[in-house]
């Protein structure tokens, strides 16, 4: 059983006792099915998605200069702004440029754990050039926090658990953070094969919420046949995404789904979208919830029918035992990401994740060259066995 689309859920259907059940029901079977989903009638004001959008488009029509004072690694945090092909997924180069924000946060005290360095103020552009854009977005940024606050409980209430069931692992003044994108189409682009706005990977912490600025598609999420799914921006709504922190907190009923960005095809002009990454503490354990036993009756069920089936093509950063607390997990993912961050700030961090790297290439380059051999010695042998041969070795 795998999804070829990407369900629509009324939020306002949950705010009625009537309606209420039946809108936990196919919350539930989304995270079990599919771990993407659309939600409309948000409470979001309208007035404040417009200047959101309008804001961000300002930001990327100002000069190089002015972006560059407020770029990402003058400072420790990754916040800021990142300029076109400067961020890197899956190994390989994301085309887009990009201003990172957060919740606001205080300068962190020096004996804190070095991820702490991530809790820290925002950089704003000049407001002599864009005297809307922080207001806008500290706005919008405290409406998403509600939302997804909102949002966690209604999950937990789908799995039969208390509202309150994810509110240990958030900090009383959690950071949530939120990027400002623009994929520019493939024609202003260094070769018209760089086609990767955003490498296939799984957003970390709990949920993420996209808004998709009409009319570009892009965004695709992977099923569990391995199909890339369009998932096509739908006006007055957000893109839900599960984390692989929401998977891993609900001994996996909440599906972390694979996702990319392509860029927009040439002539079509830039895409932009802005996504809101719910936070979680820095500080957390990687420890789980009791989740009731017949809500892990329906995650077997659907084992079952897909017979095991499963599509994991990119890094789980929710190890258990690799890491003491998800902040050591989210600076390194932060330092594999922004090189340039890294190279400034965290020089050490950075060469254990180039020497994991090369490790990782030189084990694949042995497997490729052995797999290779194998094929020889069985032609040479004789051996037309198809794909038993290979699973026999």
């Amino acid at each position: 059983m795998s999804f070829d689309a990407i369900p629509v859920l009324d939020l306002s259907l949950s705010r009625h006792p009537d309606t209420k059940p039946a809108f936990l029901v196919n919350l539930r079977n989304a995270l079990l099915d599919v771990g993407f989903l659309y939600i409309k009638d948000t409470g979001i004001n309208d007035a404040l998605i417009q200047d959101v959008i309008e804001q961000g488009k300002a930001f990327f029509s100002l000069p190089e200069e002015q972006k560059l004072e407020v770029q990402m690694k003058n400072v420790p945090s990754f916040l800021g702004y990142s300029k076109l092909g400067n961020e890197i997924t899956a190994l390989k180069t994301d085309w887009r440029e990009q201003i990172d924000l957060s919740t606001p946060h205080p300068l962190p005290n020096p004996t804190s754990p070095l991820y702490h360095n991530l809790l820290s103020p925002n950089q704003w552009p000049n407001p002599k050039f864009l005297p809307k854009f922080q207001v806008t977005f500290e706005t919008y940024i405290s409406c998403m926090s509600s939302l997804s606050t909102r949002f966690t409980s209604l999950i937990a209430e789908s799995l039969n658990l208390p509202p309150s069931a994810f509110d240990r692992f958030f900090d009383k003044d959690q950071q949530h953070k939120l990027k400002v994108v623009k994929y520019p189409d493939t024609a202003s682009l260094p070769s018209s094969n760089q086609t990767q706005g955003v490498g296939p990977h799984k957003d970390s912490m709990l949920t993420s919420y996209l808004l998709q600025v009409p009319p570009h598609t892009g965004l695709q999420a992977q099923n569990l046949n391995g199909d890339w799914i369009d998932c096509p921006p739908i006006p007055f709504t957000l893109v839900v995404a599960i984390g692989q922190g929401l998977e891993a907190l609900t001994h996996g009923v909440c599906k972390s789904t694979t996702h990319r960005v392509l860029s927009p095809q040439a002539g079509l002009g830039p895409r932009f979208s802005v996504p809101f990454f719910q936070g979680v503490s820095y500080d957390a354990t990687f420890e789980s919830v009791d989740i009731p036993a017949e809500i892990l009756a329906m995650k077997g069920e659907r084992l079952r029918q897909r017979g095991g089936k499963r599509i994991d093509d990119v890094e789980f950063t929710f190890t258990k035992g690799r890491w003491g607390h998800l902040g050591e997990a989210t600076l390194v993912n932060r330092v594999k990401s922004h090189v340039d961050v890294g190279e400034r700030w965290y020089p050490e961090i950075l060469a254990q994740v180039r020497a994991e790297q090369a490790a990782a290439r030189a084990k694949a380059e042995e497997g490729l060259a052995e797999a290779d051999a194998s094929q020889t010695r069985e032609k040479a042998a004789g051996v037309t066995g198809g794909p038993q041969a290979i699973r026999a070795h």
